[in-house]
């Protein structure tokens, strides 16, 4: 012990832990600021056993560690202990080895502590912020690749995996541009000189990308948005961190806002070619008015009208020109359980042949040369309702087979456009051609004149409605009156006896033209019948006949009475076969003489031309 007493002077004024013991692990000497940070109790004591001084307990193998020192010279370095000081117990890290003054003499052990408790301290708050940063990281919603200056990844969160679907422990060492970004989104390469996450690493300037795609792990292409932001540490680059988020739901809505302003566009311009088309509809319900009549004939037709308008069938509109086939069209739509919808006409006699498929299906802007903008086909304004194909016998042969599937099918597509559109539709049509003939004559398709024609309805011509002329001439006088502005026009029973005589040829529309021309020429209160009106009598058998005479206030004008006479002579001259006087000539049935005939038909125009074509 004398060699340790005469070193122990060394110790005391140690600003390090120092302490030096026996073999017996007893201390003898230490560190003057060692000991007054010991219990008081052990600071008075000359020898303190080193158990006293170490936590053996809570070191496994320090003990030993210390004995075997003692006994073979085995040093102890940088080792973990704990020491029981007045405040607590210190971590520290220990070392010591044995020394002795000269051969044989005994040994003695030195150690030495270090207080690491500091920087325990230290490398805990370090290992608490890397958690609470490893949480922030893991916890974004934005995906995170932390790459080094070869663009390897070497970080990667959890919103990464999600994201991507790889595995964090599959992607470290990877080259992030190999590995998910190595094709742009129509699968050709992307060249790694053209990638801005790389080009972050060279430049050294953070690069920001609004739209490209990553690839997933199973093969498909993730659309994202991403920054790349180089790593620097005295101005080199070390390293980037890319940031990047899944934009999917993203470009799904921008293309939900796109199809529907799409959408939005196509039915506005549709509504503005309804508003357009209603119009136009409009104007001629407005000069068409209601069905007027209730002569037989008309009857057996609204009979027709009453029976099939509640039904879906097709229905085949028959009759001369002028006659109001559209008219009963209307009718049918108003009485059938589609009148809330619209009414579409489509007058195929009108439609140039090459845009007739335009004017039916519609067309897509720049589907041709002059489609400057979309265009809905008539077929699909008259969804939910009903088409009227007017002059339907007109639709071009090329065409009848096209419009045959739409209307079977109930689809159709519209030029340029490979989506198909979906209609229900009734069909009615009109004509005044004889179809069957059409169709021997290879004009018209069979299989579309049986679409069409399930219910044929057949409305009478204007000369089979005597009975009906008065109160339709009354409807059209008072309604063209109130077009022009006039005060309402009065008719007398010989000039609506005049209107019967007439064959009329041109049916409802010609009396309607007629009456007109009449107002515009009538100076005053009174119809007079314009000059320009010839009848055509339908009454080849005889005089003209008047409903009743004259009565009292009621006259003819001179034109009026002319052409009643002019009638009268030609319904003679009709019966006589062109015989101007003789036995049955026309002078005997007027019971004129020969000479007097001849002046009248002289003075009226009536020459043996017109006597013949009577």
């Amino acid at each position: 012990m004398t060699e340790i007493e005469d070193h122990g002077w060394l110790f005391l004024d140690s600003p390090s832990l120092l302490l030096l013991m026996d073999e017996q692990l007893n201390c003898h000497h230490m560190a003057q600021v060692w000991r007054a940070r010991l219990q008081p109790e052990l600071a008075e004591r000359a020898a303190i056993p080193a158990s006293e001084i170490f936590d053996f307990e809570n070191e496994p193998g320090l003990e030993d560690k210390f004995r075997t020192l003692a006994r073979e010279g085995a040093p102890i370095t940088n080792q973990p202990v704990g020491l029981f000081l007045n405040e607590g117990l210190l971590a520290a890290r220990f070392g010591a080895w044995r020394a002795r003054r000269a051969e044989g003499d005994p040994p003695c052990i030195v150690g030495a502590a270090t207080d690491v408790s500091k920087f325990k301290g230290a490398q805990a708050r370090i290992s608490e912020l890397q958690t609470q940063y490893q949480s922030i990281l893991s916890a974004a919603g934005e995906g995170i690749h932390g790459l080094d200056s070869e663009g390897r990844i070497t970080f990667a969160n959890a919103a990464a995996e999600k994201i991507l679907g790889w595995k964090t422990e599959d992607v470290l060492g990877q080259r992030s541009h190999t590995l998910h970004h190595h094709s742009y989104a129509d699968g050709s390469a992307y060249p790694r000189d053209d990638c801005p996450i790389y080009a972050a690493l060279s430049d050294g300037l953070a690069h920001r990308v609004d739209h490209e795609v990553f690839w997933h792990v199973d093969g498909h292409a993730v659309p994202v948005e991403y920054n790349s932001t180089p790593i620097l540490r005295e101005g080199k680059s070390e390293g980037a961190v890319v940031v990047f988020r899944d934009i999917s739901d993203r470009k799904k809505l921008e293309e939900q806002r796109r199809e529907a302003f799409i959408e939005i566009q196509r039915l506005k311009n549709q509504l503005e070619q309804e508003r357009d088309y209603l119009r136009d509809e409009i104007k001629v319900a407005t000069n068409f008015g209601e069905i007027i009549g209730e002569s037989p004939a008309l009857r057996r037709a609204l009979n027709q009208i009453e029976s099939v308008a509640p039904t879906p069938v097709s229905v085949l509109i028959l009759g001369d020109s002028g006659v109001g086939k559209e008219m009963i069209a209307r009718a049918i739509h108003t009485q059938s359980d589609r009148a809330e919808q619209a009414m579409i006409k489509v007058n195929c006699a009108s439609i140039p042949r090459d845009l007739f498929e335009s004017e039916f299906f519609g067309h897509l802007k720049g589907a041709f040369t002059g489609a400057h903008q979309d265009r809905v086909g008539r077929l699909q304004l008259a969804d939910g309702g009903t088409l009227f194909l007017d002059e339907v016998g007109e639709i071009p042969l090329a065409q009848q087979g096209k419009l045959l599937r739409a209307l079977q099918e109930g689809e159709f597509e519209r030029v340029g456009d490979d989506k198909t559109t979906k209609v229900d539709v009734r069909i009615v049509a009109a004509t005044n051609r004889n179809l069957t003939d059409e169709i021997r004559a290879g004009r018209f398709r069979e299989d579309l004149y049986y679409r069409i024609s399930v219910f044929p309805v057949e409305v009478p011509p204007l000369r089979e409605r005597l009975d009906d002329i008065a109160p339709l001439a009354t409807h059209f006088l008072n309604s063209i009156c109130a077009e022009l502005g006039r005060t309402p026009l009065t008719m007398t029973k010989l000039q609506v006896a005049l209107l019967k005589q007439h064959t009329w040829p041109g049916n409802i529309r010609e009396l309607k033209n007629v009456l007109e021309r009449a107002v515009i020429s009538s100076p005053g209160s009174r119809l007079q019948l314009d000059d320009t009106f010839s009848v055509q009598t339908s009454n080849p058998g005889g005089s003209v006949k008047l409903d009743s005479s004259l009565e009292a206030g009621e006259y003819l004008t001179d034109a009026e009475f002319r052409e009643l006479e002019k009638a009268n002579i030609l319904a003679a001259l009709n019966h006589s076969g062109g015989k101007t006087w003789g036995k049955e000539g026309a002078a005997e049935l007027l019971g004129l003489k020969p000479s007097t005939l001849a002046y009248r038909m002289k003075v009226l125009g009536i020459g043996k031309a017109n006597a013949s074509a009577s």
